[in-house]
């Protein structure tokens, strides 16, 4: 099976750079997808990245990401962490591994983004880190998968 990684951001995260920059950083999502391609590219991984601020499109990506190929999933899932049973469902039933990042600490926000559903379905999170969150998950992702691999 190829190197393929699916990467996924969530809602609003199109908006990075100029959104909330004290809490969310002045990287724009086009710069932090470079700094993940140059990671993956170094290890040999290829990448395919998708932003929406939909949540069913958000699924369907999950759901048909084995069967395209992929072999694992990073993913910031932005506002639907705290509020979708759907993507929850989705990541639980992929067969994938899949890393969940955030670039701040949800559990020094708000007390209503405490809760992440898809937390207890991944494979790990890493948050709190801005964009090296992003990068810190793409390399435990490859890690996991190169771990799988020796185990088959």
């Amino acid at each position: 099976m190829a190197n393929k990684i699916l990467v996924l951001h969530g809602p609003n995260l199109d908006l990075l750079g100029t959104r909330e920059p004290e809490v969310y950083g002045r990287l724009t999502l086009a710069r932090i997808n470079r700094m993940l391609q140059v990671e993956a590219k170094r290890k040999k991984f290829r990448l395919e990245i998708k932003q929406s601020n939909h949540e069913g499109v958000l699924v369907d990506l999950i759901g048909k990401a084995g069967k395209a190929g992929f072999r694992g999933i990073l993913i910031n899932p932005a506002a639907y962490t705290h509020t979708s049973v759907a993507l929850r469902d989705a990541v639980a039933a992929c067969g994938l591994k899949v890393v969940e990042v955030h670039l701040s600490n949800i559990y020094s926000r708000e007390e209503f983004r405490h809760k992440s559903l898809i937390s207890p379905v991944a494979s790990g999170t890493v948050l709190g880190f801005g964009a090296k969150s992003y990068t810190l998950g793409l390399a435990a992702l490859i890690d996991l998968l190169a771990e799988v691999s020796i185990l088959k």
